[in-house]
């Protein structure tokens, strides 16, 4: 689970980082727009994911070093 979260959270953050620097929304081009659902479905699911990652921080009993 911690893995698959992890990717979860690099892909949303690869996904900032081309909104930031080209302005291209990717998950957006893929799923069919930023309001579509399955767009706000990924969204969703990443910030999920973010939000299990910060567990991860004060878990000293498995270490993602």
């Amino acid at each position: 689970m911690n893995k698959l979260a992890l990717v979860l959270v690099i892909i949303g953050a690869l996904n900032w980082g081309l909104i930031s620097l080209f302005q291209y929304d990717l998950v957006a081009s893929i799923f069919g727009g930023q309001t579509a659902i399955l767009s706000r479905i990924v969204y969703g699911i990443v910030g999920l994911a973010g939000l299990y990652c910060i567990t991860l921080l004060f878990n000293e009993h498995e270490r993602v070093d």
